[in-house]
């Protein structure tokens, strides 16, 4: 089993995550129709990539009315669209924003793990964004949170 890990201390706000991700998915770049979104937080320095997260229990699928999402062989939660009729509700209910509506086309987006194989993984030069095996995703968060714990210690915050 695997999980995304992000690591907003390592997104530097380039996209390159979305514009492979609109690329690989719509055949163009725009951020605008891509999977993946990096919120800005420009006061506090802060890029953070929003992706869904392939939920164990997805809200997404609970609330869905005509069973539209369903979990693929790579553990992905696919929306099928000669189900889905557009309601949206699964966009308003997923409680991080990994579900959103493509502006072009209408339809509602999300990321499918690009057949097990996410390329905004594969592009983010920084590692910013893994997605890795449990066991080695627990012990990154872990480190990561002890990392920032000790920042913020040295840094007065805590």
């Amino acid at each position: 089993m695997k999980t995304f890990v992000i690591d907003p201390d390592k997104c530097t706000g380039c996209r390159d995550c979305e514009m492979v991700c609109s690329l690989y998915h719509e055949k163009v770049v725009n951020p605008s129709r891509s999977r993946i979104t990096i919120i800005r937080d420009p006061l506090d320095g802060i890029e953070l990539p929003i992706i869904c997260m392939q939920c164990d229990e997805p809200v997404c699928v609970l609330v869905c009315p005509v069973n539209a999402i369903y979990e693929n062989e790579h553990g992905a939660k696919i929306i099928d669209y000669t189900k889905c009729m557009g309601c949206r509700t699964c966009v308003i209910s997923c409680p991080i924003g990994g579900a959103l509506i493509d502006p072009v086309s209408g339809k509602t987006i999300k990321c499918d793990l690009c057949d097990g194989e996410p390329r905004c993984v594969k592009f983010c030069s920084t590692k910013a964004i893994e997605y890795l095996d449990v066991s080695i995703a627990n012990q990154r968060i872990k480190r990561n949170t002890i990392e920032r714990y000790l920042r913020a210690l040295k840094s007065g915050r805590v």
